[in-house]
């Protein structure tokens, strides 16, 4: 779409920012994408994946060619119940996975308020997190990989998996060699917070369980474009507690600053 109000219904996210796309594209297909990114190449334009349109930052505009995920990519592939497994494309909206977890009795526990609109892609790309983040930590916690499309075209899954071949086996060893590398430096840099979500998770790069897939969390879009997500599911709450929390009311009063 190259319509003036198509552009103009993409130019804006859950921000205050605002900017008129390049083109709007909506993929049917990983093969779409493939050849959406191969014209960009030539063009020398960026390609922006967009979700439900929900960040707060921007994170969704951009003078760009925007890839909207929702309309087509949107499928929940598979659903191991026993592992507590699922395997999602990036168009899927949270709640509804959820809907079609519920009757197994589980549920993807990163709830931000937005979980009607944001998609899994999204809440990816921005390293989501949500009320209930300090049980069951937030997206970097709950992704066990993705399947990835690179800016030359290349597609790797993203993952633990050691047994990687080829370019993209070159890639994980320069990266694991960056962590080895720099590892007191991140040490000593990286704030020690549990819901740290700006920036490059290069520290996932750091340590003997290394998952590549935490590398692209958070990243919003600039290191590749996600087809698949692997989550981590959990079991969901026998019953709901509100807790309700009491402080002596006081009440100060203001006065002017002496003259004296």
């Amino acid at each position: 779409m190259t319509d003036l109000a198509s552009l103009a219904r993409y130019s804006t996210d859950a921000s205050i920012y605002q900017m008129i796309p390049d083109a709007v594209v909506i993929p049917q297909s990983t093969e779409d994408v493939q050849a959406v990114m191969s014209i960009a190449r030539d063009e020398g334009s960026s390609v922006l994946p967009r979700g439900g349109g929900t960040s707060q930052c921007g994170q969704t505009v951009n003078q760009s060619v925007v890839l909207d995920n929702t309309k087509h990519l949107n499928r929940i592939l598979d659903v191991d119940v026993e592992k507590r497994i699922a395997r999602v494309q990036p168009g899927v909206v949270l709640d509804q996975l959820n809907e079609a977890l519920k009757k197994h009795g589980l549920w993807f526990p990163v709830d931000p308020s937005t979980a009607s609109r944001c998609t899994l892609g999204g809440m990816a790309a921005n390293n989501s997190s949500g009320g209930k983040s300090l049980r069951y930590g937030i997206m970097r916690d709950n992704v066990r990989a993705i399947n990835a499309i690179l800016v030359d075209g290349m597609e790797a899954r993203f993952s633990t998996d050691t047994a990687a071949s080829g370019d993209y086996a070159d890639l994980v060893g320069d990266l694991r060699a960056l962590g080895r590398r720099e590892a007191v430096e991140i040490d000593a840099r990286f704030p020690k917070v549990q819901r740290r979500v700006g920036g490059y998770n290069i520290d996932a790069l750091v340590g003997n369980d290394i998952n590549m897939s935490h590398l692209l969390v958070g990243s919003e879009g600039t290191l590749a474009y996600f087809t698949e997500l692997e989550l981590s599911l959990a079991q969901l709450p026998g019953a709901k507690v509100t807790g309700v929390c009491h402080f002596r009311h006081s009440v100060l009063q203001w006065r002017p600053p002496s003259t004296s």
